[in-house]
């Protein structure tokens, strides 16, 4: 190691050869000395291919030169985080053009992943984008590795919705003019082949057909010979390629057939023009209705992106501004009129109204706000007018990251589509394989350079990678899109397509079953009026910020009492509370506090143990003058309205469910009771959820794991699949792969019900995709399938899976 000056550290160069060595730079985190250093430096010269490491602490980076076949990105990161160090990672989305299949997604995989820093890539050909995690890798560098495979590749822009519909509008109109346009130049060649099958010989000249066809060929299918060659300048395939092929041995047939015809023999030789044509524009077709498909799949996040309002209305020195929403700061406050959206996320100060936040939450009924709720951003109020202190704004939002969440899991591949990926990656080298086999087969059986040649035709063009590729994507899209309408935000594809399998449900208690706040379920004086026992309570709590000082407190100003002032308040830990009310010092608390001051609890014994036989938590009040004691409260955590419901939802769908709570055992099984929840796990400490969930797991059981805390969070992780409700924290929001958006246990089932609706799509989608090969192309190979019939079942197959996929908008919560 050779200390550089001041800050950094380097190690000693070691020979490699040039061609192989690459140059990487990244920040690290969390050095504070020169020592910090030079640890990191060690750790990384240590790495197998690495030449040299130096670590600079003033600008807090790394350089290393490094041979990327020997030594992954990833290596990297984890040699750094051994040493107690961060290298923090980016990740950066791309739009990718002129991908058309599976093969094109196999192809810019590799080719980003080569890159040096690429810890990880995922390219999706439903939504034409690519999402790269690097390790100080700049854009340029995967730009260029995508160009050099034979694509298009820029930064992907936050574009407003406007503008996004406005392009993708334009890019349709020509796409469908291209259509129209090959349409109306194939019809003249392909009606001679109808009015023959009528009995009428009617043909075209050769001359006209070749006119005809060249344009269709080399004009309108030009697109295919370019994005055909740069697949092969890459070394590889795709459906381009097929296409540019096939098309191409009919054109050269007809071609070579009208130069050596005979003119002797009267009759013209057949020709196959109206093959090539019609197969490019079949393909052009089906292209077309594949990509407005596909669009139909991000309607969801069209929706809740044209949520975002333009302007905001913010008072500023008494003054109302009209100002653009990007310009509303945290703290500011905004005016909100009947009938708008709300700008920002906030709380609001003034002001009663309702706000429908039905694209939010998928809650049908409009929500009451009053000062100090809170509200969304995208919501729109309704009837009143409300003034709203900004919480939040831009990407902090709760649209926004709603938006992001969308975004994140229909740019994920799901486990499954892994194994298609795999298979599209030989895809096309086989079947051209196949084709080869075809032609020289049957040129060996004796049959005419003519058969051949349709034949191997019709292989290379009934191939389709691009349904292999849509299948998964498309179906993951649609289901998470439906599921958002629905209140349900799915964090990545995995944890969708995993919650098919769930057959058993845990089920935190407070606040995920139940309200999660605790109310006055029962009151039983003895020796005073019920009122008076309330009022009295009330006033010993009046200055207590308990959770049960509040639902006394909330119960006395639900029967309008008058609650006199209390004096000398304290708490007496671990007991109750103590305080002076009209001259009379009373005690609120546990029996044990009674106990303490010598007071008979008998009176009350039998109605205290039926409220504890119910989970119910007790507390006495008494006079300590006497001592006397003047009844007792009963407090209940009531389970939410859905919850009953919810279970049996559950059940009917063949579910095992659990409830794990780290209540009492009391608490527990008697919310357990009235919700039909046969197994009970209770007294759990927070950080013996986890290993709960891992004791199911271990039983061969697949789990789902729903709660709302921060003591969840670590059960949430360890489940199969974790399902947070959305009034909860962040830590159990961030933990789980699903996230509520409404505190309701009915979506759990709904949950789980659109995962299964969505797992049986990619699984239709992938049995027709290949059903349209398996079958197809021995059907070709065969000679009973002609160039025209295949290349109209080619075009049509991915047509046929985005529309399978988007049957998945038919799904309603519920169902």
């Amino acid at each position: 190691m050779t200390a550089l000056p001041s800050t950094a550290h380097s190690t000693a160069p070691t020979a490699l050869p040039a061609a192989t060595t690459a140059r990487l730079e990244f920040p690290v985190t969390g050095m504070t000395c020169a020592a910090c250093a030079g640890r990191i430096g060690k750790a990384l010269s240590r790495l197998e291919g690495v030449a040299e490491a130096s670590v600079n602490l003033a600008t807090e980076r790394a350089t290393i030169a490094f041979d990327p076949a020997r030594t992954a990105a990833a290596a990297l990161l984890d040699a750094v985080r051994r040493t107690g160090f961060d290298a923090p990672t980016q990740t950066l989305d791309l739009e990718i053009r002129g991908m058309t299949c599976a093969s094109c997604v196999t192809r810019v995989e590799k080719a980003l992943t080569r890159v040096p820093g690429v810890l990880a890539a995922d390219v999706s050909l439903a939504t034409e984008t690519a999402r790269v995690t690097v390790l100080g890798t700049a854009p340029e560098a995967l730009t260029a590795a995508v160009e050099r495979a034979g694509y298009q590749a820029v930064p992907r822009q936050d574009e407003a919705a406007a503008d996004a519909d406005a392009a993708a509008e334009a890019r349709a109109r020509r796409e469908r003019l291209r259509v129209l346009a090959a349409a109306a130049l194939t019809l003249p060649l392909a009606l001679p082949m109808l009015f023959q099958a009528a009995g009428l010989h009617v043909m075209l000249p050769g001359w006209a057909q070749l006119v005809l066809a060249s344009v269709v060929q080399f004009w309108l299918g030009a697109r295919f010979y370019a994005a055909g060659w740069r697949a092969l300048r890459a070394g590889s395939g795709n459906m381009d390629l097929l296409v540019a092929l096939g098309t191409s041995a009919a054109y050269a047939l007809s071609v070579w057939q009208m130069a050596t015809a005979d003119p002797s023999m009267g009759a013209a030789p057949h020709l196959y023009f109206e093959a090539s044509a019609v197969i490019i524009t079949l393909v052009l077709l089906g292209k077309y209705l594949e990509a407005r498909a596909k669009r139909q799949t991000t309607a969801a996040i069209r929706a809740l992106s044209a949520l975002r309002p333009e302007t905001a209305r913010v008072l500023r020195d008494g003054r109302e501004e009209l100002v653009p929403a990007a310009a509303v700061r945290v703290g500011d406050t905004v005016l909100v009129r009947p009938g708008e959206r709300i700008p920002v996320d906030g709380i609001v100060r003034e002001g009663a109204s309702h706000a429908d936040e039905s694209l939010l939450t998928g809650e049908s009924l409009p929500v009451a706000k009053e000062p100090g709720a809170r509200v969304a951003g995208g919501s729109v109020n309704g009837e009143g007018r409300l003034l709203v202190e900004t919480t939040a704004v831009g990407a902090e939002t709760v649209l926004a990251r709603i938006i992001r969440l969308v975004e994140n899991a229909q740019a994920a591949k799901a486990p499954i589509q892994r194994l298609v990926d795999r298979v599209a990656a030989v895809f096309v080298p086989v079947v051209l394989g196949i084709a080869l086999v075809t032609l020289a087969g049957w040129l060996l059986a004796g049959a005419p350079v003519e058969t051949a040649v349709v034949a191997a035709v019709s292989v290379l063009v009934i191939a389709c990678p691009c349904a292999l590729g849509l299948a998964t994507p498309t179906a993951i899209m649609a289901g998470t899109g439906v599921a958002a309408q629905a209140g349900i935000l799915v964090k990545d594809a995995e944890a969708l397509e995993r919650a098919h399998a769930v057959d058993t449900v845990v089920f935190d208690k407070t606040g995920t079953l139940t309200e999660g706040r605790p109310a006055v379920v029962a009151l039983v004086p003895t020796g005073i009026a019920e009122a008076d026992l309330l009022t009295l309570a009330a006033a010993v709590q009046s200055g207590s910020e308990h959770p049960l000082a509040e639902a006394v407190r909330t119960a006395a100003a639900a029967r309008h009492l008058a609650v006199p002032p209390a004096a000398d308040l304290r708490a007496l830990p671990g007991r109750g509370v103590a305080a002076t009310v009209a001259g009379r010092d009373l005690r609120l608390g546990s029996a044990r506090l009674m106990q303490e001051l010598g007071i008979d609890l008998a009176p009350l014994a039998d109605a205290a143990a039926r409220q504890q036989a119910e989970g119910r938590t007790v507390s006495f009040l008494a006079d300590t003058a006497g001592p006397v004691l003047l009844g007792l409260l009963a407090f209940g955590d009531a389970p939410k309205p859905s919850a009953a419901r919810a279970v049996e939802r559950l059940h009917a769908a063949g579910l095992r469910t659990v409830l794990l709570t780290g209540d009492n055992r009391g608490s527990a099984e008697a919310t357990a009771r009235r919700l039909g929840i046969p197994t009970v796990l209770a007294e759990v400490l927070p950080e013996d959820k986890a290993a709960a969930v891992a004791a199911l797991k271990a039983e061969g059981r697949t789990v789902a794991m729903v709660g709302d805390g921060v003591n969840d969070a670590p059960a949430l992780a360890a489940a199969d699949v974790g399902l947070a409700m959305g009034g909860g924290t962040d830590v159990a929001m961030q933990a789980a792969g699903i996230t509520l958006m409404r505190g309701d246990p009915a979506l759990v089932a709904d949950a789980l019900a659109v995962s299964r609706r969505t797992y049986a799509k990619i699984r239709q989608n992938l049995f027709w995709a290949f059903a349209y090969n398996v079958l197809g192309i021995p059907l070709a190979a065969l000679g009973l399938l002609s160039p025209v019939l295949a290349g109209a079942a080619m075009a049509f197959s991915s047509v046929s899976v985005v529309t399978n996929a988007l049957l998945l908008r038919r799904w309603r919560p519920g169902a």
